[in-house]
C-alpha cells in the first residue's frame, strides 16, 4: 500500500499538482485501490484540524497582518537603524535585527518577507548594496521568524508529534538568537573584506527617544506573548487570541492607523492563508494514516534505532533527510509527514522533543531557500521584482551562517531544551 501511495504522490508532484492535492489524491487512491473504507478520508481529515493548538495558527497570522497594517514596521526599522546603522555594514545588521524583532509578531518566514522584503531591499540598495546581496540577506534573515515564538511551524510540529506546544515555542528563543548572531558575525566579517558602507543616518537622542516611544507598544507584543506562556496564564491558543486583541487595541487607539478596511483585508488574507495551511494539514493526515496502516512509523523507528541508539547520530541522519526533503516538499507538509515517523524513535534514543522540533523546523526553513520549491525565493523575487536566478545567487553565501547555527543546535541539545525545562519546572 505504501508503494502505491508513494508512486501516486510522486506522479502528482511531477505533473505540478499542489502539495495538498498530491497528498490527498495519492492517499485516496491508495485507500480505494486496497479496498479500504473511503469514509476514512473524511474522518481523518476532519479529526486532524479539530485541534485546539491549531486554532493559534490563524490568529497569529491575523495578528501579524494587523501589526503590519498599522505601519509599525517602518517605525521599528528607523529605531533599529539608529542603534546599529553607523557600524560597517550597518544596514545589513539592521536587516537582521529587524527580522528578529518582527519574528516576535509573525511566526512565519513568508510573512516576514511579504511584510518587509521590498522595504529592506530598497533601503539597502539606496545605501549602496547590490540588489542581489540585499535580497539574499533578507530571505536568510527571514528564517528567524519560524524559530522565535510565535512560531507557526513549531505549533504544527507540536500537533503532529503530540508534544508540548508551549515548551516548543520557548525552545525556539535561544536558537533564534544564535541564528541572529551567526548572520551578524558573517556580515561583520565580509563588511571588512568588501568595505560595506556605513549607514548615513544621523542619530540624535531626541529622535531615538521619540522612535522608542512610538515603537514601544508594538515591541511589547512578544513580551506579552512570552510572559503569558511562562506565567502559565494561557497556552498558545489563548496567547494568539490575546495577541490579536492587543494588535487591534494599539492599532485603533494608540497608533490610530488601523482602519476598518485594513482590518477586513487582514482578515481576508488570514482566511486565505489559513485555508491553505489547513488544507495541507488535512491532506497530510490522511497520507500519514495510510503510512501508519502499513506500520511505516514503527518500521522506520526500528530501522533508525537499529542503526544507532546515539541521539546525535540519529539527528545527523534526520538532518540529511530533511535537507533533501526541504528542497522538494512544502515545510508544513514535510513536518506533518516526517515528524510522526521519526520523533518517537529519537525521543526513545534520548533526544529532547524540543531539540527535535527546532532542528526539524530550522532544516525546513533552510529548505525554503533552496530551489526548486523554495517558496522564500519566489516570494522575494515577487516582492523585489528580481529574476529568480538572481535571488538564488544572492542567498547562496548566507547558507554558511545558517548551517553553522544548524550544527550548533544539533550538537548541543541544551540550546533548545534548557530554557523551556528550566522555566517550566
Amino acid at each position: 500500500m505504501t508503494l502505491t501511495l508513494l508512486i501516486g504522490f510522486a506522479i502528482l508532484l511531477v505533473i505540478g499538482a499542489p502539495i495538498a492535492v498530491a497528498l490527498g489524491l495519492s492517499a485516496g487512491f491508495a485507500i480505494f485501490w486496497h479496498d479500504l473504507p473511503l469514509s476514512v478520508l473524511l474522518q481523518r481529515a476532519v479529526n486532524s484540524i479539530d485541534s485546539s493548538p491549531l486554532l493559534a495558527v490563524p490568529m497569529f497570522i491575523l495578528a501579524a497582518g494587523l501589526l503590519t497594517a498599522t505601519g509599525v514596521t517602518r517605525h521599528m526599522f528607523d529605531l533599529v537603524r539608529m542603534v546599529v546603522g553607523r557600524l560597517r555594514g550597518g544596514m545589513a545588521h539592521v536587516n537582521v535585527l529587524l527580522s528578529l524583532v518582527f519574528a516576535g509578531m509573525s511566526g512565519a518566514a513568508l510573512a516576514d518577507i511579504g511584510a518587509m522584503g521590498a522595504m529592506q531591499v530598497r533601503e539597502m540598495v539606496a545605501q549602496g548594496y547590490s540588489r542581489r546581496f540585499a535580497a539574499g540577506l533578507s530571505i536568510a534573515a527571514a528564517t528567524i521568524g519560524p524559530i522565535f515564538p510565535p512560531s507557526i511551524p513549531l505549533i504544527i510540529f507540536a500537533t503532529a508529534a503530540e508534544v508540548s506546544a508551549v515548551k516548543l515555542l520557548l525552545a525556539g528563543i535561544l536558537p533564534a538568537f544564535i541564528i541572529t548572531a551567526m548572520l551578524m558575525a558573517y556580515i561583520a566579517l565580509i563588511a571588512r573584506r568588501q568595505n560595506l558602507p556605513r549607514d548615513d543616518v544621523s542619530p540624535t537622542f531626541p529622535a531615538f527617544v521619540k522612535l522608542s516611544v512610538i515603537s514601544f507598544p508594538a515591541l511589547l507584543t512578544p513580551v506579552l506573548l512570552i510572559g503569558g506562556l511562562l506565567s502559565g496564564m494561557f497556552g498558545p491558543t489563548e496567547a494568539a487570541g490575546i495577541t490579536v486583541a492587543y494588535a487591534i487595541l494599539i492599532g485603533f487607539l494608540i497608533y490610530r492607523s488601523l482602519t476598518i478596511r485594513a482590518l477586513v483585508e487582514a482578515t481576508r488574507d488570514t482566511v486565505l492563508a489559513t485555508a491553505n495551511i489547513l488544507f495541507v494539514v488535512a491532506a497530510a493526515a490522511v497520507f500519514a494514516w495510510v503510512l501508519t496502516m502499513d506500520q511505516i512509523p514503527a518500521r522506520a523507528g526500528a530501522w533508525l534505532l537499529g542503526i544507532s541508539d546515539n541521539p546525535l547520530v540519529l539527528l545527523l541522519i534526520l538532518n540529511l533527510v530533511l535537507l533533501v526533503a526541504g528542497m522538494f516538499l512544502e515545510s508544513i507538509a514535510a513536518i506533518l509527514i516526517i515528524a510522526p515517523i521519526v520523533t518517537p524513535a529519537l525521543i526513545q534514543a534520548g533526544a529532547p522533543p524540543e531539540q527535535i522540533g527546532v532542528v526539524m523546523v530550522l532544516n525546513l526553513m533552510i529548505g525554503l531557500l533552496t530551489p526548486p520549491v523554495g517558496m522564500s525565493l519566489y516570494m522575494m523575487s515577487i516582492a523585489s521584482k528580481m529574476p529568480f536566478g538572481e535571488v538564488v545567487r544572492g542567498v547562496a553565501p548566507f547558507f554558511l551562517p545558517l548551517f553553522v547555527a544548524l550544527v550548533l543546535v544539533t550538537l548541543f541539545p541544551g540550546l533548545s531544551a534548557w530554557l523551556p525545562n528550566y522555566l517550566m519546572e
